[in-house]
């Protein structure tokens, strides 16, 4: 038996061996329980058996059994040029055999160039109709590359496309001062979460497609065919791409030049979650998608996965370079600060998908515009200084209440905190001028505090300094003394609450508090004085100078009217003086009743008659619960309401 094994020719023997391999592979495939794996593992075998026996024919082989196989093979290509369905659609079974026929024209190409009679006009003739088939069979397979991607694309879960916005951005007008502290409390927390704190790779393709898909690359690249592959797939990812960011329009630089904030505002918020959205949901899936079906051919897979992701990446980097090259506006810090460090934790993710050279361009491109924007928003920080200073007032605020900038600027660093590690590191190696902050941190015991004596804190006490330099100024537009005071009480007294109530509390210090709780009450005193000094000079019975003089040129009973003349006047005006504070209007109101003591000791001293007496004692009392509550009162109608 050896020996008749050995009077066959070799090439024969290897026939009989690749046949009977051809048959084991036929057999396993037809079981309908092999996973998608294994059927990818028999069609690749498959491959390289025709390969070899494409070898072996031409080496010994006889050209007509060549040119039937091409015949077969060329039998099922041109079947389907005149179907309107799908090869894939059609069935497992079918798409397989027409993939096994573009193979076996691969096959008899190489074959038939083996042969030593490569001049002979038939075997040319046999190339010629082998190159025209093949070409028929890149052109479909390259159709069935399309539809299968788009047919068996899958979109995201809707908690992935959902664009978070803020509640109020922080913009300073004349109605800011009529807005609830509450309702800028949180301005920008929901924007600084962090839902996508890393990859989540879904699946964009079906994944039961992914070996045919792998196997239409694997034949398209055999056959040369890779550009036209490459180009289809593109296309369609990009497709599936653009569908993923149609909530984020697109803009050119000009028209986010020209926005107005309210729209720039809602474009930056949808920015920020499209980046994490893109870049940590979809690109990651995109690239493993790209290197489940091209991880095979190397530098192509990073490719197609650049030109995938390029267009739309630098499309979402032109807005936020536009963004960046706007004018400084105070409003904008908290955007520019979320876009910062968006960018920044997203940096690792974008250098690891994008980290061969043919991702370079758009990888430099990220790192650029993270340092314009880190600029821009340092830049815009030190504006609010700016424009605090330049905030000037032409006539008082009404009443002496607190004022729409002091408001917004305690409001604007309270929400600043929450960036407190960021803005840090835009303020480090800045050559900063904190010696007005740093006065007055002369006396705090904790000075060498990290936090206290950091170089935001630094800053957010030269802003305050600032504002309160600017509210002094303002109080001198007011003509009576008493108002310009109250002024300032209401504002320091809001700023100091704002500071002790709230993390602002770890950047000025205890320090800071007890000082300006002490300019506080020289305000109050200096209150007290500018009020009722006049007021209680009708009073006076202690011998002293003054009150010897009135004495001698006034009777008890025309010092009394005189003082009702007065304190009606006082009342007049104080009623419509604004004090919001409930705490600071009791404390101002229980400062106020020193004059009722004054009045009952003058009372009592005099013993002027009751008919001589305009307002008692209680009377006063009563008066004087009227007082900061912001609107003009009629002695007349408050007697009245009391005396019900």
């Amino acid at each position: 038996m050896a020996g008749f094994q050995s009077m066959i020719p070799i090439h024969e023997r290897e026939q009989h061996v690749i046949a009977a391999a051809h048959h084991i592979l036929k057999a396993l495939g037809a079981s309908k329980n092999l996973s998608d794996d294994m059927r990818k593992i028999l069609a690749d075998l498959d491959v390289h058996l025709s390969i070899m026996n494409g070898h072996n024919e031409s080496n010994g082989g006889g050209f007509i059994e060549i040119e039937k196989r091409l015949k077969r093979a060329e039998i099922n290509v041109l079947s389907w040029e005149s179907s309107q369905t799908m090869i894939w659609d059609s069935g497992s079974r079918e798409f397989s055999e027409y993939l096994g026929a573009v193979v076996e024209i691969q096959t008899v190409k190489q074959s038939l160039g083996g042969l030593s009679v490569i001049e002979n006009g038939k075997v040319k003739e046999c190339l010629y109709r082998a190159d025209s088939v093949l070409q028929m069979a890149m052109s479909r397979l390259e159709e069935e590359l399309v539809h299968i991607l788009v047919q068996h694309k899958q979109y995201f879960e809707p908690e992935y496309m959902s664009f978070h916005s803020c509640q109020e951005d922080l913009v300073y007008d004349e109605s800011f001062v009529s807005l609830e502290d509450e309702s800028v409390e949180e301005t920008h927390q929901i924007v600084s979460s962090d839902d996508l704190s890393r990859e989540h790779i879904v699946d964009l393709i079906h994944p039961r497609v992914i070996p045919d898909l792998k196997s239409i690359a694997n034949v398209m690249f055999a056959s040369n065919y890779d550009q036209e592959f490459r180009e289809a797939f593109i296309g369609v990812r990009k497709d599936a791409l653009n569908i993923v960011i149609l909530a984020m329009e697109k803009f050119s630089i000009e028209d986010v030049l020209k926005m107005k904030w309210c729209t720039l505002s809602s474009e930056i918020k949808k920015w920020i979650w499209a980046m994490k959205i893109i870049i940590r949901v979809y690109l990651a899936s995109e690239k493993q998608l790209c290197n489940k079906i091209l991880g095979e051919f190397g530098s192509v897979c990073s490719f197609c996965f650049v030109e995938i992701a390029k267009a739309s990446l630098l499309s979402l980097l032109n807005f936020g370079e536009a963004v960046a090259m706007g004018s400084l506006r105070p409003e904008k810090l908290f955007h520019l600060l979320d876009m910062f460090e968006v960018l920044s934790d997203l940096l690792v993710d974008i250098d690891s998908l994008l980290f061969e050279e043919v991702g370079s361009y758009v990888r430099i491109e990220f790192h650029e515009l993270l340092r314009k924007l880190g600029h821009y928003a340092r830049a815009t920080f030190f504006e609010l200084r700016s424009a605090i200073v330049s905030d000037t007032s032409v006539k008082p605020l009404p009443r002496g209440g607190i004022h729409p900038l002091t408001r917004y600027v305690m409001n604007y660093i309270k929400a600043l905190i929450i960036y407190d590690h960021t803005i840090s590191m835009l303020l480090e190696d800045q050559d900063m001028d904190c010696s007005n902050a740093v006065v007055e941190l002369e006396n705090e015991q904790q000075v060498s505090s990290s936090i206290t004596s950091c170089a935001l804190a630094c800053q957010l006490r030269l802003i305050t300094s600032a504002l309160e330099c600017n509210l002094d100024n303002k109080s001198k537009l007011y003509k009576e003394d008493a108002l310009r005071y109250i002024f300032l009480m209401n504002n320091i007294h809001y700023m100091v609450q704002k500071v002790k109530n709230s993390d602002l509390r770890l950047f000025f210090g205890d320090e800071w508090i007890r000082k300006h709780n002490g300019k506080f009450q020289q305000h109050a005193t200096s209150y007290q004085r500018a009020t009722w000094s006049t007021v209680l000079s009708f009073l006076r019975v202690d011998g002293s100078p003054a009150s010897c003089s009135i004495l001698k040129a006034t009777t008890p009973k025309e010092r009394c009217k005189e003082f009702s003349i007065a304190f009606e006047e006082v009342y007049k005006n104080q009623t419509q003086w604004s004090i919001t504070d409930p705490q600071l209007q009791e404390d101002l109101r229980i400062a106020n009743l020193k004059v009722i003591h004054a009045y009952r000791s003058f009372l009592g001293i005099t013993r002027i008659s009751d008919k001589h007496i305009k307002y008692s004692v209680d009377d006063l009392e009563k008066l004087l619960l009227d007082f900061f509550e912001g609107s003009r009162r009629s002695l007349r109608n408050s007697q009245n309401s009391h005396k019900r």
